[in-house]
């Protein structure tokens, strides 16, 4: 299909971007527990990547912020952020939809019966601080993807758990064209839960009209899960005709490596083996976190995070398949460490939409010139530092809610303000 190019829509990094380690099963999340975080230098590190990318010749979209506090929940439990228990409080002041990946799953027009892009809102319900955001995200991507080339959907029904597109992957000739779409859902990972539910990610497969000949389920492996692994994002990527997983990724490889194989025009299958790369170091690196791209030159690049680099086994691994001519031409590492501190690498802040860009409306759509005015934004209103104990004062969420505020502003969003969002109700 003409005119149509992968877009990377990032998260930016909010401004109330904390270490309050609410995530369950997220090592880095746990780890840095309790830490002050930097969200002025987190949001920049965030510019800084879709600059990357844009002066690498791709197409990038961006996200706002969600609003902070989260009012509309605290009052659904009957509370305020002044009233409200401390841990009820601090699950209402997450940035986490700054990770992208988890904004929604993602069906290009390519693979639909209907020819349209379809979109269907994660309902993250495993974890509270992330059980709110749907809504707010809802409203985004309708905002974003109003244009009758998108049917934008609502989330699928609680009881099935759906983390979005860090637990989806797409694998086709050229973005362009039809797809096979593979949804990986977990069944157990001892102490941590499985966040996606195989019903969940049946319905989508529904609700997007896709071809039952053309998708495949496969469970990711319990050992992954257990070692940190909470979303498959973190264990395996795939782009064009390439999956690039960890030897231990998948629960049960065989059968979908051979129905890739029989699916996928010339499919290359990378695989890391533990004695290579432990999952250990793969799970601390993120490399399978990386962002896998096609450049304008028709060769792919890994954006790995800077961890990969100072990760011995990693990098030496990156080294070896650099030197064998493999489907990954290139790697070029960024620094996201405050996002990886609380467990989120270079592709968890961004969800990947194959459309046509003049679709999208263009607000959320960026270059040099508009990262430059978001960075002077970030600069002049993002809070320098929040300290565990000053998350909920309310000195700081006044300086948050003026902070997004200020990026609305900028990007001509009047429409997501908190006192003119539209938020719809599960029906």
């Amino acid at each position: 299909m003409s005119g149509i190019v992968e877009i990377n829509f990032d998260g930016i990094i909010g401004p109330s971007h904390n270490y309050a380690g609410l995530s369950l099963g997220n090592l880095a999340s746990a780890r840095n527990a309790g830490g002050t975080s930097s969200p002025r230098a987190a949001a920049l590190q965030g510019i800084d990547k879709m600059r990357f990318n844009v002066r690498r010749g791709l197409v990038q979209g961006l996200f706002v912020p969600l609003p902070r506090p989260a009012t509309r929940w605290l009052g659904e439990l009957g509370t305020s952020l002044a009233d409200a228990d401390p841990a009820i409080a601090i699950n209402a002041m997450s940035a986490s939809a700054m990770w992208a990946a988890n904004a929604a799953t993602v069906s290009p027009a390519p693979d639909t019966r209907d020819g349209k892009c379809h979109l269907t809102v994660a309902n993250l319900r495993t974890m509270p601080h992330r059980s709110h955001e749907w809504r707010e995200t809802l409203a985004q991507l309708e905002l974003a993807f109003a244009h009758e080339a998108f049917a934008v959907h609502g989330p699928v029904p609680t009881a099935f758990g759906d983390e979005g597109a860090a637990n989806h992957m797409r694998l086709a000739s050229s973005h362009g064209a039809p797809g096979i779409e593979v949804f990986v859902y977990g069944v157990g990972g001892g102490a941590f839960p499985a966040r996606q539910h195989i019903e969940a990610s049946k319905a989508v497969a529904r609700v997007h009209l896709l071809d039952p000949r053309r998708i495949l389920f496969a469970e990711q492996s319990g050992a992954a899960i257990a070692a940190g692994a909470f979303h498959n994002d973190v264990v395996a990527v795939a782009n064009g005709n390439v999956l690039f997983a960890h030897e231990h990724a998948f629960a049960d490889k065989r059968p979908l490596i051979d129905a890739l194989t029989s699916l996928v025009e010339g499919f290359d299958y990378i695989e890391v083996f533990a004695a290579e790369v432990p999952l250990g170091d793969a799970i601390k690196s993120y490399l399978f976190n990386s962002q896998l791209v096609t450049t304008p030159d028709g060769s792919m690049t890994l954006v790995a995070p800077i961890e990969c680099r100072d990760t011995a086994s990693v990098k030496a691994w990156i080294d070896r398949h650099l030197a064998s001519n493999g489907a990954i031409r290139n790697v070029d590492y960024v620094d996201v460490r405050q996002s990886m501190a609380n467990g989120g690498g270079p592709a968890c802040l961004r969800l990947r939409i194959v459309c046509d860009a003049a679709t999208v409306d263009p607000r959320f759509l960026v270059d040099e010139a508009k990262l430059d005015r978001l960075s002077g934004v970030i600069a002049a209103y993002w809070p320098e530092t929040i300290a565990a104990g000053e998350l909920t004062s309310a000195v700081l969420v006044e300086q948050i809610v003026a902070a997004r505020e200020a990026l609305l502003d900028a990007l001509d969003l009047s429409e997501l303000m908190s006192d003119k969002l539209t938020v719809k109700d599960v029906s």
